[in-house]
This record gives structure tokens, sequence and C-alpha cells, in this order.
């Protein structure tokens, strides 16, 4: 098994905690997004978005990080990182999706790449966009969770799965520009709880052999 990563990357990020979670390991190249290695022949041939993360398992080639995890999930089963019931299933994903659909991808280096270079946007422009759309998805994410039966000490229950997965990487993201966490506080507690496992304090940037 290979993984494509990068340090700073939230999505690698998310599959390096589903790693740790499943106990297993994984060879590594590092993928400096910043020094634009994803742009390169070499790893566009790869994974032609030229994103970030990117599993080798068995011959196949996988991307994007919730189909990567879900691939992990499907072939190594214990621990699940998806609840049995489809409702369950469904609701955990609709959290996962909050995170990886609605605030990441407009968060993400290259949009704020096109922010300062297209538009002229400086520090502060940039960080009133990355800040506000980090609150508005989790005023919604607060929303689902706060005094819902099926939150336990995690998301969903009382093991992490994939909706801590995405929410823990998003978190730390907020920590950026010092994004003010008291307004979510059902999500704070879940972060900090993450926060003392091993598998996800590994998987965090500064940990990782390409940390800068």
């Amino acid at each position: 098994m290979k993984l494509y990563d990068f340090c700073r990357s939230s999505a690698a990020f998310r599959v390096r905690i589903a790693l740790n979670l499943k106990g297993l390991s994984a060879e590594r190249e590092f993928i400096h997004l910043r020094r634009n290695d994803q742009s390169t022949p070499e790893y566009l041939a790869v994974n032609p978005q030229g994103l970030v993360p990117a599993l080798v398992d068995e011959g196949e080639t996988l991307i994007q990080s919730l189909a990567i995890i879900e691939y992990l999930d499907e072939t190594h089963g214990e621990p699940p990182l998806l609840p049995g019931h489809p409702a369950d299933r469904a609701r955990v994903r609709a959290l996962a999706q909050i995170v990886a659909c609605d605030i990441h991808p407009i968060d993400n280096l290259r949009v704020l790449r096109y922010l300062s270079k297209e538009f002229g946007q400086d520090e502060k422009g940039i960080e009133r966009w990355f800040n506000h759309w980090i609150a508005e998805g989790f005023r919604a994410f607060e929303a689902l969770i706060a005094d819902n039966e099926q939150t336990g000490e995690f998301c969903h229950g009382d093991t992490p799965g994939l909706a801590d997965i995405c929410l823990y990487p998003q978190v730390v993201n907020s920590q950026r520009y010092s994004l003010d966490l008291s307004p979510y506080p059902t999500l704070k507690r879940i972060f900090d709880t993450c926060s003392k496992l091993p598998a996800f304090i590994k998987a965090r940037p500064e940990n990782q052999p390409d940390a800068e």
C-alpha cells in the first residue's frame, strides 16, 4: 500500500487517521503542494486531478479521501468507521460531507491562491473568506450533533468514525486564523476527545516526516 501525501493537506490528514484507526501502514510519497509537485507529469499520471491523497493498493489507484476511507472500511472491516444501520450510515456520511464537500473545497490551497492572485485579496481578505465558510459549516454541524441522542463521545456513538475523521482536520485548519469555537461546544468537545487518541495525534501535520 502506498499513500501519496502532504502533511498540510486536510484530505490526506483524513486518510492518515483512517489508516491509523485500522492499524494499517503505507509507504509514503510526499507531494509538496506549495511547491507544485502535484502539477508534475509524474504525479498527474497517478492522479489527473493533481490533488492528494492518492492511495495505491493491490495495483489499484484510488483518489478522493472519502472514497479511499470507505474502501479501507470495506477491505479492512475492524474497527468499522460507518455504523451498521442504513439511516445511521446516511447520518454519518452527511456529517462527513458537510466538511469534505461544503467547507473544505472552497477553503483549500488552490482556492486561496486564486483569491489572492486573481482577485487581489490580501491576508485579511483571505482570513475573512476562510473563517466565514468554516463557521457556516460548523454552525450546521453543531446543530446536527448537539442534543442528538445518536451523538455520544464522538459524532455518532462512542467510537470514532468517518464523521470524526473529517471533523478533526477541519478544526485543526480552523486554528490557522484562530476561529472562535465557542459557538460550537459539542463539536469542540468531540475534537478534544479525538485529540487524546493516538490515531489522531499521530496523523497531525506536525507529526509527519514532511512536516514544515
